[in-house]
C-alpha cells in the first residue's frame, strides 16, 4: 500500500472567491486535491486555456484537465481543445481515469478564433470525451456555460462516472447577461426611461443567476450532487475504488495516439 500525504482539504472552501468577477488560481485547486508533491503538469505553455496534468489521489494515478480562468476567462479555443483532447486520448490509451475541473463560459467566439478552424478543433473534445472508456470524473467549480462546458464534461454531464458541483457553480446556455439582453430585448427596449430599463435588466439578470445556481441544476437531475468543496477528494477517492478492474491487455488498446 503506497504512502501519501493529503493537503488540508478545507482550503478548497475558500479557493473560489465569493465575488464571481474575481479570478483565482486553478492550479492551487489541483495541488490541493492531489497527493502532496504528485502533480506533473504537461505542456504548460501551449493551449494555456486548458491545464493538463498527471496527479495521484491516495496513491492512484489520474489525469486532470481543467479550465484556466486567467485565459479567456476559461473559454475553449482551438489550441486548448487540441491539448485537452490529446491528453484525454493519452489517458484513455493507458486506462488512466480523468478528472475534469470545469469553469468554462463556453467555446470562444469571434472572427479571430474562427479563422483557426475553431469548430473542427473543438469537436475533438466531444469525440474523445464521448468515446473514451477510462472513467471521467467531473467537478463543476464555477461557470458551466454552453457547449464549452459540455465538451469539458465528456459531451454531457451524464456521460462520465459522476458529475458534481461546488456551491459556486452556475449552469446556463450562454453568458447570463447576454442571454437576458437577447431574450428580453423587446421588453427592455419598450421601456423608455434609461434608469427604469437598467433596473428591469438587473432584476431579470438577478433572477436568471438565481435559476443558474448549482442547487437548482442538481434538483433538475443535470448533475449527481452539489458537494462541500472539502469533500471533493473523498468523492474522487471513492469513485476510484468503485472503478472496475482494468482488463488484462495483450495488445495496445489503440494502434496509436495523437502526437504531442
Amino acid at each position: 500500500m503506497p504512502t501519501w500525504d493529503a493537503p488540508d482539504q478545507r482550503r478548497l472552501r475558500h479557493a473560489v472567491p465569493e465575488n464571481r468577477l474575481r479570478l483565482y488560481d486553478m492550479r492551487a485547486i489541483i495541488d490541493t486535491i492531489a497527493d502532496a508533491g504528485s502533480v506533473l503538469e504537461l505542456r504548460a505553455k501551449f493551449g494555456i486555456g486548458i491545464i493538463t496534468a498527471f496527479i495521484r489521489v491516495e496513491g492512484r494515478p489520474m489525469g486532470v484537465i481543467a479550465n484556466n480562468p486567467h485565459h479567456l476567462a476559461g473559454a475553449v479555443d482551438s489550441d486548448g481543445a487540441d491539448k485537452g483532447a490529446r491528453f484525454m486520448h493519452l489517458c484513455d490509451a493507458f486506462d488512466i481515469p480523468v478528472l475534469s475541473l470545469v469553469d468554462c463560459p463556453g467555446i470562444m467566439v469571434g472572427p479571430e478564433v474562427e479563422r483557426t478552424a475553431l469548430v473542427r478543433h473543438c469537436t475533438r473534445l466531444f469525440n474523445v470525451g464521448a468515446n473514451m472508456t477510462a472513467p471521467l470524473f467531473t467537478v463543476i467549480v464555477r461557470k458551466a456555460y454552453g457547449l464549452g462546458a459540455q465538451a469539458m464534461c465528456g459531451a454531457g454531464t451524464l456521460v462520465g462516472f459522476f458529475a458534481v458541483a461546488w456551491p459556486t457553480a452556475e449552469f446556463a446556455g450562454m453568458n447570463i447577461e447576454g442571454a437576458v439582453k437577447l431574450g428580453y430585448r423587446k421588453e427592455l427596449m419598450a421601456i423608455e426611461d434609461p434608469e427604469a430599463r437598467l433596473a428591469e435588466f438587473q432584476r431579470r439578470t438577478a433572477r436568471a443567476y438565481d435559476s443558474a445556481k448549482a442547487v437548482n441544476a442538481a434538483a433538475g437531475g443535470g448533475i449527481d450532487d452539489v458537494i462541500d468543496p472539502a469533500a471533493t477528494r473523498d468523492w474522487i477517492a471513492s469513485g476510484l475504488k468503485r472503478v472496475p478492474p482494468t482488463p488484462a491487455r495483450t495488445t495496445k488498446k489503440y494502434p496509436y495516439i495523437d502526437p504531442w
